[in-house]
């Protein structure tokens, strides 16, 4: 399926339909926001000071980090005018109405009377609140108690303006609620499950029945939109211990106690024989469809993209497919075993499944594209050709980490004639490319992804060919 880049239109959201993926460009409604944020930075010097120094320090743009903003109710028309509506799922303390942009990646708005400024109020959403805090020395209590649904701080107030930053767990109303007696404690075993979950097997399908397994015992612990989020948390711990970049931008994110709250994607690479099974996780964890990716012959592989929406977590999976089944739902059917492998199935074959051992292959976030490809450079950390230029995305992987390869899954592979001779010594000996950091930078509230170009840097990292090309 491919994804139109259309201009949003009033009409085309007032019939909104979740299951379109023809995401459109929402740039007159990023520049009613961004007008209104330089309005508040204006005012609110403590904002204008930690927005500089986002930029400076970590190569990332105040607006990617803001949760909501408190506009007046006077401008509710022109909101409605570039597209946002209604938000039926955000429960306010005063009953204020909250409205989003169903379509784009834009933060959004509650509408409030009486204010002194317009924005009254800017929340930021770090990963952690409680890092934020300790990071930069506030006084101010944290209202909601630790791991509740949902935490604010009081950041700075000038001027009529209010800056603050909030933590959610899985929720996405504005209200704090109390734990109810044993729900913290059920909520750290349920985050243990992940951390110490075993990933490495003699037959990878005992690793995902392990998984479903603890599936439904941490859903019966905490539920299923929370299990989604304590379970990603731990899958970017794991990925991030394997890849430099990623500990050196995560360090540089922490200074400011910020954490990965600016990701955008994570991304698996599947074996053909457990990609049922990986969307068949997803979904159980309350993950929905979205568009699926298939590249045609010359690519030779596919992806399925789904999100799940109370956690803010969106999945890229990618596997090998042959030409004639890009005409099925190859998410939902189990694929046979093919005569020879695609770069997705070379990189499983020689790390393992990203769901159990390997990890992530990538986790995409959002930064300032041309700022931090800079600043990571003076770090030492390279990164590769962008496979997406345009205005409204902008997209490039960091210099791969090269892991060592087990020779028992060459020597498979070899035994199979799936790798050369030549190849396995290759591998054997230098290793492979393992994963990746991603600077990403939207415009327009775009939602989408690049298709041909992507098609393009999955050929790029196969193993089997010298691509890295450092810019």
């Amino acid at each position: 399926m491919e994804t139109n880049i259309t201009p949003a239109s009033p009409v085309e959201l007032d019939t909104y339909d979740p299951r379109r993926f023809d995401w459109p460009l929402a740039f007159e409604a990023e520049a009613f926001l961004n007008r209104r944020i330089a309005a508040f930075l204006e005012l609110n010097s403590y904002a204008a000071c930690l927005a500089r120094r986002m930029r400076d320090e970590t190569g990332t743009d105040f607006f990617e980090w803001i949760d909501h903003l408190v506009l007046s109710p006077e401008d509710a028309e022109e909101l409605r005018e570039v597209g946002f509506i209604n938000d039926p799922n955000a429960e306010t303390p005063d009953g204020a109405p909250v409205l989003h942009h169903p379509r784009a990646t834009l933060p959004r708005v509650i509408l409030r009377a009486g204010q002194a400024q317009n924005p009254s109020l800017i929340a930021l959403r770090p990963e952690f609140v409680a890092d934020f805090v300790a990071r930069h020395n506030f006084m101010g209590p944290i209202e909601g108690a630790p791991l509740s649904r949902y935490r604010r701080v009081v950041v700075a107030v000038e001027n009529g303006t209010q800056l603050e930053a909030l933590e959610r767990h899985a929720y996405l109303g504005f209200v704090p609620k109390s734990l109810r007696a044993g729900e913290a404690g059920a909520i750290l075993e349920a985050a243990e499950l992940w951390r110490t979950r075993r990933r490495f097997f003699a037959d990878d399908a005992e690793g995902f029945d392990l998984a479903r397994r603890l599936l439904k015992e941490s859903s019966l612990l905490v539920g299923r939109d929370l299990t989604c989020q304590l379970f990603f948390e731990s899958e970017r711990a794991y990925w991030e211990n394997r890849n430099r970049a990623a500990r050196v931008q995560k360090f540089r994110q922490d200074q400011l106690g910020l954490g990965w709250g600016n990701h955008d994607h994570h991304t698996f690479r599947c074996s053909r024989r457990h990609f049922v099974d990986l969307i068949d996780f997803l979904v159980n964890l309350g993950f929905e469809k979205r568009e699926r990716y298939y590249a045609g012959a010359e690519a030779g592989w596919g992806a399925q993209i789904s999100e799940q929406s109370m956690a803010g977590i969106v999945v890229f999976a990618d596997v090998d497919l042959l030409p004639d089944e890009t005409q099925f739902d190859f998410s939902s059917h189990r694929l046979p075993a093919a005569p020879k492998l695609g770069t997705v199935g070379l990189w499983v074959g020689l790390h393992g499944e990203s769901f159990l051992g390997a990890g992530m292959h990538h986790l995409e976030a959002r930064f300032d594209y041309q700022l931090l490809r800079e600043q990571l450079k003076e770090l030492g950390v390279n990164t590769m050709n962008p496979f997406s230029n345009f205005e409204f995305l902008r997209q490039a992987f960091t210099e791969g980490e090269r892991w060592s390869v087990n020779p028992e899954r060459a020597q498979r592979l070899l035994d199979h004639q799936l790798i050369t001779p030549t190849q396995f010594d290759k591998f054997t000996t230098e290793g492979a490319i393992g994963s990746h950091l991603e600077n990403l930078q939207r415009h327009g509230g775009f939602k989408g992804f690049n298709q041909k170009s992507v098609s393009v840097i999955i050929s790029a990292t196969d193993p089997r060919i010298s691509h890295f090309k450092a810019a």
